[in-house]
């Protein structure tokens, strides 16, 4: 089995929020794709994050590429110059409000969609977690922060309330951590 060789390579578009790249590419048994579509994004970072009560803070945002309002554990992206633990600990400040004076516990390293994407998500535990500040959200954003009791959380995720796959399968991920 060998890697396909890119034969040529345009940028469609590039945006602050990601790319869309064209390539042609030869695959080995000579069979030529003339036009194989990469969305180039930045890595997510995203986090279970857990009060002392053993509740789940998750957000609920409106989401337009899936056209309803989702919930989700907190996510995002690094700025320049941060550390993926950097940005996930400003993100769930920045998100909900909460922080946490332990160290978030990394989770685990996920390309999201290796057929037609190019990045990963990386998710953490975030155990102890208190009410720290106000949200400090951007312009485009407007989310509503729940705390759901960890008992409530997997039936919620069963009954199809929590449907962000991220979320979920940080929470599967996590669950080792949870007393």
């Amino acid at each position: 089995m060998q890697k396909w060789k890119v034969l040529d390579s345009e940028y469609l578009y590039k945006t602050a929020h990601g790319n869309l790249r064209k390539d042609k590419c030869l695959l080995e048994n000579d069979l030529v794709i003339e036009q194989y579509h990469v969305n180039e994004f930045a890595d997510w970072v995203n986090a279970v994050v857990m009060t002392k009560k053993q509740e789940v803070i998750l957000v609920k945002q409106y989401r337009h590429g899936g056209n309803d309002f989702f919930y989700e554990v907190p996510a995002g992206v690094a700025e320049e110059g941060e550390s993926n633990t950097q940005a996930i600990k400003r993100e769930v400040l920045e998100e909900t409000g909460f922080q946490s004076d332990t160290e978030p516990i990394w989770l685990g390293e996920f390309f999201v969609n290796p057929a037609t994407q190019n990045n990963k998500v990386i998710s953490y535990f975030i155990p102890d977690a208190y009410p720290a500040s106000a949200q400090n959200l951007d312009a485009t954003e407007n989310i509503e922060v729940h705390k759901i009791p960890i008992i409530e959380l997997e039936k919620r995720i069963n009954n199809g309330e929590i449907l962000q796959m991220f979320s979920n399968f940080a929470f599967l991920l996590a669950k080792k951590h949870i007393n």
